[in-house]
């Protein structure tokens, strides 16, 4: 089961006056499954205390509010009441840092380690890495977890420092990285409960740290081409009162968006850095897709020929996605497409195609319907 979770961690039981108070107002975020459908997944964290003072974040030391710390136990027991309860089928947990990364690492470890093999849970889990975690303690998070995540937060150590002054980029986040991708080449999966080592994700955060799209699609490529990344979230930037960065700008939302995009045709479509385009400041258009933008600049002038084109040619082509790409490789041994019939039949909109193919040679021409009272 592959989850593409939300942007944004849920604090909903830290918020709360007191522990059992969560119970009866929970906050669950419906996350996306590879397949479409959703799941209501927890998102929690073992406590809000934390002495890292990362300018961007609610938690970060010495900004004033009620926090909260949950024991292994607890945080199993009341994710496991919300479960039962048909509330929440998953759980996404986290942690502030108090006491240093190890020692953190050591409490969501247990609480996995509870829910796989005291309390039998069989469902979904997301478990976070620590900065500093180490190695045998990713190993031994990695048996239990669907999904392990380690947040970089910004796309080099100078963007980083900008963010978070008292993390360190190669040794504490990016290393644990490569650790992770090391251990699912190196190890049989078969000690994980699903004898199958879990994905692996990261995060940046957008806008406050100056960096640009240039940046951030070159790190992205780099993670996803060398350490298979299954999702990269783009949190835009929303500023927090009373921290460092509360009167600096939010970020547009349609920037995180177009990010998205871009990660995906890296991820799924076969796209490489050097294939988007940039403006001076080195950021994408916020106004095209950039699978289209590439498509008007590559495509239009010399469109493919849809019965011959190759796989990756077909991933190009706006409106077309892996899924369509296996279905048109199917109906080609069958027969030609010759129509916007055929077309239809394969749950493509010629509209979204016509500038860029060509059938048997020709553009295809739409068809227009007319109804008559």
């Amino acid at each position: 089961m592959d989850v593409e979770e939300g942007e944004s961690l849920e604090t909903s039981i830290m918020n709360c006056p007191d522990k059992s108070s969560f119970e009866k107002h929970p906050l669950v975020t419906y996350a996306k499954m590879s397949g479409g459908k959703t799941i209501p997944l927890l998102k929690s964290m073992i406590t809000s205390v934390c002495e890292r003072n990362c300018k961007y974040c609610s938690f970060r030391s010495g900004r004033d509010f009620h926090r909260a710390t949950f024991t292994p136990d607890e945080m199993a027991s009341t994710f496991l009441d919300l479960n039962q309860k048909n509330i929440a089928k998953g759980l996404f947990l986290s942690s502030g840092i108090a006491g240093g990364g190890v020692r953190m690492q050591d409490k969501i470890i247990d609480t996995a380690e509870i829910l796989r093999t005291k309390r039998k849970f069989g469902g979904y889990l997301h478990m976070k890495i620590m900065p500093g975690a180490e190695y045998d303690q990713i190993k031994q998070l990695m048996k239990y977890a669907d999904r392990v995540s380690i947040n970089l937060e910004a796309p080099n150590p100078e963007r980083l420092n900008n963010l978070a002054p008292l993390k360190n980029f190669g040794e504490e986040l990016f290393s644990r990285l490569k650790w992770v991708e090391s251990i699912r080449k190196n190890h049989d999966p078969k000690p994980n409960w699903r004898q199958k080592w879990p994905s692996l994700t990261t995060q940046m955060v957008i806008g406050p740290s100056g960096e640009n799209d240039v940046e951030i699609l070159k790190a992205s490529d780099y993670l996803i081409q060398n350490f298979h990344l299954a999702r990269i979230y783009y949190m835009t930037f929303t500023p927090v009162l009373n921290t460092p960065l509360e009167n600096f700008p939010a970020e547009n939302p349609m920037r995180g968006h177009r990010l998205y995009q871009a990660s995906y045709l890296l991820r799924d479509y076969g796209f490489k850095f050097e294939d988007f385009a940039f403006d001076q400041n080195g950021l994408l258009d916020l106004n095209f897709d950039p699978k289209k933008f590439w498509a008007e600049n590559n495509l239009k002038g010399s469109p493919l020929e849809i019965n011959r084109a190759s796989r990756e040619e077909l991933l190009r082509i706006p409106g077309i996605g892996p899924k369509k790409v296996e279905m048109i490789a199917r109906y080609r041994k069958q027969k030609k497409i010759q129509s916007e019939s055929d077309l239809k039949f394969l749950g493509i909109s010629l509209e979204s195609v016509s500038q860029y193919i060509l059938m048997n040679g020709k553009t295809p021409i739409h068809q227009l319907k007319f109804a008559f009272e």
